[in-house]
């Protein structure tokens, strides 16, 4: 199967549609799919959900697909850093629905796993809970019951991620903390689309490297990168 397309254009090709399910890997400004989001952005689609952990800023990353007015629910953990995700959402412009940061992250890599739901313990007693199944599990000190709430798995329509390297065969490599919400976001969509700074030939990766086996990846493109930085600090001179 040819998985390298020539750019993220082509790559996304009879994929889009509106009202999609869209995850997206990254967190803040590191290792976002920049170049995928703007070409999202400048395909049209609307009403799009996004599972991410949060929405770049006004200008950056997710934040493009804000300022157009493209998504109507943010699936997420972190909403700061955006004026423009706060006044959509105050306004009643942005459907919301909060997640603690790692039961998102779980929602997909359970979903890349086949699994459809899962119980955890966090958020229970809070409103995360509202609406939620519960049920009371012997897991306290000595076996007393305690209570879980269910958590669904995310299946996306599809993925976007971005990693380092890739080989033709789309066995991945993530840099350092550029692997946050990547692997689970890879694996829960029906279409894994990848970016990356790399592509070398199929076997020059080691295989005890390798992040993200290519069973998950469907198309590949690589291209330049911005990375901004977020929050730059630095001390004095």
């Amino acid at each position: 199967m040819k998985k390298i397309y020539p750019n993220a254009k082509t790559a996304l090709d009879g994929l889009l549609s509106d009202d999609m399910l869209i995850a997206a890997g990254g967190f803040g400004l590191c290792g976002i799919p920049e170049l995928l989001l703007e070409a999202i952005k400048d395909s049209g689609v609307k009403d799009l959900t996004f599972a991410s952990n949060n929405a770049g800023v006004d200008d950056f990353g997710i934040g493009i697909l804000l300022q157009t007015k493209q998504v109507r629910k943010m699936i997420s953990s972190y909403v700061g850093e955006n004026a423009e995700f706060m006044r959509q959402y105050l306004s009643g412009e942005l459907e919301l629905e909060f997640n603690p940061q790692g039961t998102l992250a779980e929602r997909m890599r359970a979903a890349g796993h086949g699994i459809p739901g899962f119980y955890t313990k966090t958020g229970v007693g809070t409103v995360i809970a509202e609406g939620k199944d519960e049920k009371d599990f012997p897991t306290g000190p000595n076996g007393e019951m305690e209570t879980y709430i269910m958590e669904e798995g995310i299946f996306a329509d599809l993925s976007i991620v971005k990693a380092w390297k890739a080989d033709e065969t789309g066995n991945l490599v993530f840099r350092k903390t550029a692997r946050n919400f990547n692997p689970p976001a890879a694996m829960c969509g029906k279409t894994c689309v990848v970016e990356v700074e790399e592509i070398v030939p199929t076997g020059s990766l080691d295989p005890d490297s390798i992040h993200l086996p290519g069973i998950y990846v469907h198309r590949i493109i690589q291209g330049e990168h911005e990375k901004r930085i977020e929050q730059r600090t630095i001390r004095e001179a």
